[in-house]
């Protein structure tokens, strides 16, 4: 009877533990920005996929392609995925699930990240996407405003935010429209400032510190992500208190709110071993990112004498000693 009944339980786990099947799958990822920027991203995806089976040299071969920022490349590089017919089309941000949207109808593309793909013109249905994208995203424009609260909540004086973006983000003027909504509600102008590469920098801050900028908002994209140290440095140099994304926190940055992203890009992996296994993307829907996290840099707060006040410790999901 102990043998029966440990086979009877053995058999259900047997089948949840079967291993991805032995072929080897072709995995084009399209990255927007540079690969010196998303060593953790990456990481995170290979260990979503490890969990399922999913390594690469053995089952899967994941070929990257990464654009600098540049929206030509972009294409270029997605056009040529789409000729190597690689099994799935992994990439990150709107801009990138848009550019494997025009590159090819047929191949499976996953986003790891980016803005709602209803509002961004990708799908029309969450639930039930159609077409040959699904994946997971993270902005909405509420994050706009919670990131800007917090910035008045630790300085209260704050009169005049800058934001800087590059003219690569394809969800910017929405990004833009609901900054100036939050803005308005709190009484502070914003000022506009554009990075299209890292020279763009030094220029671009001394123009805030001319301007006399209260406080920066960083936005969340993958060309600044890609250059979280640079942008955090300079804000920590003119004594800007600043606030974006999570890797801009853990680069310098003050704060940041945002979706979790080792479980955003974990989260892959779950998209691509559906459709591995025989579903069509456009029957998988998309996921809103579950989980969003405050964080605050305690060693920049100090370096700019900014006081963190207790209530807004008090909901860090992380403190950066």
């Amino acid at each position: 009877m102990l043998l029966a009944s440990g086979a009877l339980l053995a058999a259900p786990f047997a089948s949840v533990a079967q291993p991805p099947p032995a072929r080897l799958y072709r995995i084009g990822f399209l990255g927007i920005a540079s690969a010196s920027g998303y060593v953790r991203e990456l990481d995170w995806i290979r260990d979503g996929l490890r969990k399922l089976g999913y390594v690469e040299g053995r089952n899967i071969a994941i070929e990257y392609r990464w654009a600098e920022g540049s929206p030509e490349r972009l294409q270029q590089h997605a056009a040529e995925f789409a000729a190597l017919k690689v099994d799935a089309i992994l990439t990150h941000a709107t801009a990138g699930a848009l550019a494997a949207t025009r590159a090819t109808r047929t191949i499976p593309i996953v986003a790891a990240d980016g803005s709602d793909p209803v509002a961004a013109g990708l799908v029309t249905n969450l639930a039930r996407p159609g077409g040959n994208v699904t994946g997971s995203f993270s902005f909405t424009l509420e994050e706009v405003g919670k990131r800007v609260q917090l910035l008045k909540e630790i300085i209260p004086g704050v009169k005049t935010l800058a934001f800087l973006a590059s003219p690569f983000d394809v969800s910017l003027s929405r990004k833009r429209e609901a900054l100036r909504a939050a803005a308005a509600s709190m009484k502070l102008e914003v000022r506009d400032y554009a990075m299209r590469g890292p020279e763009d920098l030094p220029e671009a801050f001394n123009a805030m510190g001319k301007e006399r900028c209260d406080a920066l908002l960083v936005n969340n994209e993958p060309l600044l992500n890609s250059h979280a140290g640079a942008i955090a440095s300079l804000a920590a140099l003119m004594r800007l208190p600043s606030a974006g994304y999570a890797s801009f926190a853990d680069a310098g940055g003050l704060l940041a709110y945002g979706a979790n992203r080792p479980a955003l890009y974990g989260r892959a992996g779950y998209f691509l071993d559906r459709i591995f296994k025989g579903e069509k993307p456009g029957d998988i829907p998309f996921e809103r990112a579950a989980r969003f996290d405050t964080i605050v840099n305690l060693k920049t707060a100090k370096g700019l004498a900014v006081a963190i006040p207790q209530s807004v410790l008090l909901r860090a999901d992380r403190v950066i000693e």
